[in-house]
C-alpha cells in the first residue's frame, strides 16, 4: 500500500486528539482514532467535577464547532465555566458521535508499541517512505496498524509527578496509597471530614483541593489543613490574582491568597519532601532537612505529571533534557527560564521531530512544563494537520492570542533562546518570555 494512502493515526480522543480529526476531515484526508477508554474524553471524567478556569470561548476547537453547527448541537455560553464532566457531555462526546467521526474511532485501544515498517531506530535508508506501524492491543489482542503519521495526544494524566522533591517514586504500594489526582471531596466528604489531609504541590490543581478543603473544614471545623511547597515564600503561589485575562484563573490565586491570610491552612514552604512513611495507622512526611509533620490521615499530591515515552523506544524523537518536550519548543515554556503560565503560540515548525510524520501535541507537548491551556493544543494540531494535508503555508500561520496570565518574571534569557515575536496583532513585546 502506498504511504499516501494510508491514514493518519491520532492517539487519544480529549479535546486535542478529537480537534485533529476535526481539522484532518476538513483537509479531506483519511485519518483513525485509537482510545484506550471507553469513550471519548475517558481521562477527563476521572476530574469531572473539577470546574475549568477557562470558558467555553477557549475550550471548543474551530473546526470542530464548524462540523457540529452542521447538526442540532446546542453550543454553551462562550463566557460560561464547564466543569470537566460538562466538557465531555456538551462538546467532546457529541462531536465523537459525528458520524464522519465515530465511524473513525477504536476504543479499549492501547497503543504499546510504535516502529517504522521493516526498519528499527538504527537504520536511516528509506525511513522516510516506510509506514509507521503501531501494536495495539485492542480488547486484548495485539493487532499491526499502519499509518503515514501519528499525532500522539495522550496526555499526561497517567503518569503523575511524585512528591518527593528529587522525582522519584519510592515504590507502586505508596502510588496506590495516595490521591494523585484531584479528589472529589465533596462526594468523599466521609473520608476526609475531621480528619489531617496534607495537600503537595503548588499549582492550580493544589490550589482547587485547598478551596474544597476549606469548604469542608466550614462544615467539619476539626479538619486540619497542611499545605507543602517547595517554594520559599508562599505569595509565589498566588499568581496574577485581578490581573490574569482569565478571571478564574486569577481566583483561584485570590481565594488560596484568602484562606492563607484568614489562617485557615498550616503552611509548610520551602518543605523539600524526602519520605513519606506509614506509622500508627497516619502517614509522616520528612523533609530532606529533616523536618517532619505527623498525624497525617491522607496525603493529596497536585505535583503536576510527566509525559510518557515508553512506547516510543523505536522512533527518532527530539526530547529536550530538561523540560521533556522538543528542543524548539523548551525554550519558550521553561518554567527555569520564566514563571508565565502561557507563551505564544507555536504549531508544527516547534513541535517537529526527527522522525518526519510523527508529533506530540497537547498536554504532552509541554513535557514536565506547567500551565498548558487547551486552546494551545488546538492551535498545533490545527498547524499540524495543516502541514501533513500540504498546506504549508496555513501551517506557517499563528492564529492564536492566548489570556495574560497577570505575572512573568523573566529571567535573563541568553539572545540565541529569545523568543522573537512575529504576529504583529500580540500585545506583547517584540522579545518576551511569554503572552
Amino acid at each position: 500500500m502506498m504511504l499516501s494512502s494510508l491514514p493518519t493515526v491520532i492517539i487519544g480522543a480529549g479535546p486535542t486528539g478529537l480537534a485533529a480529526a476535526a481539522h484532518l476531515h476538513e483537509y479531506d484526508e483519511r485519518f483513525l482514532i485509537l482510545e484506550k477508554g471507553s469513550h471519548a474524553g475517558s481521562n477527563i471524567q476521572e476530574w469531572s467535577h473539577v470546574q475549568l478556569f477557562s470558558p467555553w470561548e477557549y475550550n471548543i476547537d474551530r473546526a470542530a464547532k464548524r462540523l457540529l453547527q452542521e447538526t442540532e448541537w446546542e453550543e454553551p455560553v462562550s463566557d460560561q465555566l464547564p466543569t470537566g464532566g460538562e466538557l465531555v457531555k456538551e462538546y467532546l462526546e457529541p462531536f465523537a458521535a459525528l458520524p464522519s467521526i465515530r465511524t473513525n474511532i477504536v476504543y479499549h485501544a492501547e497503543v504499546k508499541a510504535i516502529t517504522k515498517k521493516n526498519i528499527d531506530k538504527v537504520k536511516s535508508d528509506s525511513r522516510e517512505a516506510a509506514a509507521f506501524i503501531l501494536f495495539v492491543n485492542i480488547n486484548g489482542s495485539i493487532k499491526k496498524i499502519e499509518a503515514k503519521a501519528i499525532i500522539d495526544a495522550t496526555g499526561t494524566w497517567n503518569s503523575p509527578n511524585p512528591p518527593f522533591a528529587d522525582g522519584v517514586w519510592r515504590t507502586e504500594e505508596l502510588i496506590n496509597k495516595l490521591h494523585v489526582n484531584i479528589p472529589n471531596i465533596k462526594e468523599e466528604a466521609d473520608r476526609f471530614k475531621n480528619k489531617h489531609i496534607a495537600v503537595i504541590g503548588s499549582g492550580h490543581s493544589a490550589l482547587n483541593s485547598l478551596i474544597e478543603l476549606t469548604d469542608l473544614k466550614a462544615a467539619f471545623p476539626d479538619t486540619k489543613i497542611s499545605w507543602i511547597i517547595r517554594k520559599q515564600h508562599i505569595s509565589e503561589t498566588f499568581g496574577g490574582e485581578e490581573n490574569d485575562e482569565l478571571a478564574a484563573r486569577g481566583s483561584l490565586g485570590s481565594k488560596a491568597h484568602q484562606l492563607v491570610d484568614n489562617g485557615l491552612l498550616h503552611i509548610h514552604s520551602g518543605f523539600y519532601v524526602d519520605e513519606i512513611k506509614e506509622q500508627d495507622n497516619s502517614f509522616v512526611i520528612q523533609s530532606s532537612d529533616g523536618i517532619s509533620i505527623n498525624g497525617i490521615d491522607e496525603v493529596i499530591v497536585n505535583t503536576g505529571a510527566r509525559p510518557d515515552f515508553s512506547f516510543l523506544k523505536e522512533l527518532r524523537l527530539d526530547i529536550d533534557p530538561t523540560v521533556e518536550s522538543t528542543k524548539e519548543l523548551a525554550p519558550l515554556i521553561d518554567p527555569n527560564l520564566h514563571s508565565c503560565g502561557t507563551v505564544r503560540p507555536h504549531g508544527e515548525k516547534e513541535l517537529r521531530h526527527p522522525e518526519a510524520g510523527f508529533y506530540i501535541a497537547g498536554v504532552k507537548s509541554y513535557g514536565r512544563a506547567p500551565t498548558f491551556l487547551m486552546a494551545t493544543g488546538y492551535e498545533q494540531v490545527r498547524s499540524i494537520t495543516a502541514y501533513i494535508a500540504g498546506n504549508m503555508e496555513e501551517s506557517a500561520k499563528i492564529k492564536l492570542k492566548l489570556p495574560q496570565t497577570g505575572v512573568c518574571k523573566a529571567r535573563e534569557v541568553p539572545k540565541q533562546l529569545q523568543i522573537i515575536e512575529v504576529n504583529a496583532g500580540d500585545s506583547c513585546g517584540k522579545t518576551s518570555c511569554c503572552c
